[in-house]
């Protein structure tokens, strides 16, 4: 199967109902080379096909094998901060939390490819999110991701906390409540610590 294939699998995907995600989810799994021309496709930021690539790719992140991101890791957390579609931002957001929570489960897999590079680039996009205007869910996604990154890295639990408490308790319900569970978080993780 080629490229010219995966894209015309992923122009045919009318709406992002479950059905459609997952047959070309399944498709991809099956033909593990179509893997990196999905990655590509999703951060061709010029191309509204990435929105419908960043679908699938969170798909399979999230419902197949998350180890598939690992060899494109590189990639991945290096164009995160290109994405400008708000709907392909959104399951890259949760793809970076499902990252940073497989790290700090200590999955092996992880803990030996999660580079520092990677983490600052995860981190900068994250705090790039959290500042502009984006969805619900980006930042939802955002602030587990930052918080647990958080608790190795001193100077992100204060500006998170700063965020939230001036801008992100601010907004919708789904913020609120999100923001107060990330600040008892920090809280919790802050006594620990003492």
């Amino acid at each position: 199967m080629s490229i010219d294939y995966l894209t015309s699998e992923l122009e045919n995907i009318a709406n992002a109902k479950r059905e459609n995600r997952q047959r070309v989810a399944n498709i991809v799994c099956e033909q593990k080379d179509l893997f990196s021309p999905l990655v590509e496709i999703t951060f061709d930021v010029t191309n509204k096909t990435s929105i419908k690539a960043a679908w699938i790719l969170e798909w399979i992140c999230t419902h197949n094998d998350l180890h598939l991101i690992i060899p494109h890791l590189d990639r991945f957390a290096s164009r995160l901060k290109h994405l400008t579609f708000d709907s392909a931002i959104r399951p890259c957001a949760k793809i970076c939390e499902h990252i940073t929570t497989a790290y700090y489960k200590n999955d092996p897999a992880f803990r030996e490819a999660l580079n520092e590079d990677h983490i600052q680039q995860i981190i900068e996009a994250g705090f790039d999110w959290l500042i502009t205007d984006q969805k619900i869910a980006v930042r939802a996604y955002t602030m587990t991701t930052l918080y647990l990154f958080g608790k190795d890295q001193e100077w992100i639990h204060p500006e998170l906390e700063h965020l939230i408490r001036t801008k992100i308790i601010h907004e919708s319900k789904g913020c609120k409540a999100r923001g107060r569970h990330i600040l008892a978080l920090i809280e919790k993780h802050r006594k620990r610590k003492i």
